[in-house]
């Protein structure tokens, strides 16, 4: 009985000894495990706190879930977002700390100052531009011998909304008439308009009841202006617009008409207004090209002090797009023309403009 207690006693301190080192080597891998998942966390909390991070070759479009790609898209673009203020800071501090030896600030690149030069644009000094704009068929009208008179017209069987708008283009351009067409040809019209002492024929024309097209043409020697009209909008379309306009004459305002071709159109626009504006009415009708859109508004304005001033705008406001520049009066069949747009060869390059 002495042999089998001792033999179970030293079978049972064999397994203990062996449980306790399995026990010290558990031990001794799990406070490495433990470790490296505390580190883990950490990095979690701060990709967290810092925002989503992504791997470099991430792209959205990879995840197919609709819902789930919206918000990461979200996320990705708040990044973004982020980044850029947190640059801007970083550049208003640095700007602040280096005060007059800051460099200059970078012109951002738009398509306007990415121009591709124009060979025709003019230089005011030209002798040769000068002497072209002394003998041009608007020579007389900048030498005081003419004053505008312009008769507004539409095609045949005008709509409403037509109607309403050759009504408020007479209230701003001073001297204007509005006359209907009643189905005459142009070239009848033209000798009567010229019998009459009218210097410009202002055609609107329409589509599906709204004003799409303008022919304007000077009188007696042309040149002729076909435009695209777009972007029309009436008084009572727009918001917190002024009274209606005055008589006064109003004083014009022509933007960025910087080619040959630009020049001679705002030669044109000027001819249609009285050479000395009131400057009572405080009324200002503006053409401003940008990228060949010609945007015409028209604003009365007050000086509130020295420094500040208050414009409101009037209307009505429409956008102009030249199609073709004329010689001489209206003729659709025997015109010669100085210009025409061509929308597949001109419109090859997005920073080449021609007005």
């Amino acid at each position: 009985m002495d042999c089998t207690d001792s033999t179970s006693s030293g079978h049972v301190s064999k397994k203990k000894s062996k449980t306790k080192k399995l026990k010290r080597t558990m031990k001794a891998v799990k406070a490495p495990v433990e470790e490296m998942d505390q580190a883990e966390c950490e990095v979690k909390e701060e990709k967290s706190a810092s925002g989503p991070c992504f791997p470099p070759t991430f792209s959205v479009s990879e995840i197919k879930n609709k819902q789930r790609r919206h918000t990461m898209f979200l996320k990705l673009k708040e990044e973004k977002r982020k980044k850029r203020m947190e640059l801007k800071k970083k550049k208003k501090k640095e700007r602040k700390a280096l005060g007059d030896k800051a460099p200059p600030k970078e012109v951002p690149k738009t398509i306007e100052n990415q121009r591709i030069y124009d060979e025709t644009t003019v230089n005011p000094e030209d002798e040769e531009v000068a002497f072209d704009e002394g003998t041009d068929e608007f020579s007389a009208y900048f030498n005081r011998l003419t004053n505008p008179k312009v008769l507004i017209t539409t095609s045949d069987r005008p709509r409403g909304r037509t109607v309403r708008f050759c009504d408020q283009l007479a209230t701003v351009i001073p001297h204007a008439y509005v006359y209907y067409r009643r189905g005459l040809a142009l070239k009848k019209v033209i000798p009567q308009c010229i019998s009459r002492g009218f210097t410009y024929l202002m055609v609107i024309n329409e589509d599906r009841k709204v004003p799409n097209g303008m022919v304007l043409c000077h009188l007696p020697d042309g040149p002729t202006a076909h435009f695209k009209v777009s972007s029309v909008r009436l008084r009572k379309e727009m918001k917190r617009r002024g009274k209606n306009p005055t008589e006064h004459s109003p004083e014009v305002i022509l933007n960025n008409f910087t080619t040959r071709l630009g020049h001679s159109i705002g030669r044109l626009f000027a001819a249609l207004f009285p050479h000395d504006p009131q400057f009572v009415g405080r009324q200002v009708a503006t053409f401003h090209n940008q990228r060949d859109f010609i945007f015409f508004r028209f604003h009365r304005y007050i000086f509130k002090n020295e420094k500040k001033v208050g414009i409101q705008e009037l209307g009505p406001r429409f956008t102009l797009k030249l199609r073709s520049l004329q010689k001489g009066t209206f003729d659709s069949k025997f015109g010669e023309y100085e210009w025409v747009h061509k929308r597949h060869e001109m419109d090859s390059s997005r920073r080449k403009f021609h007005l």
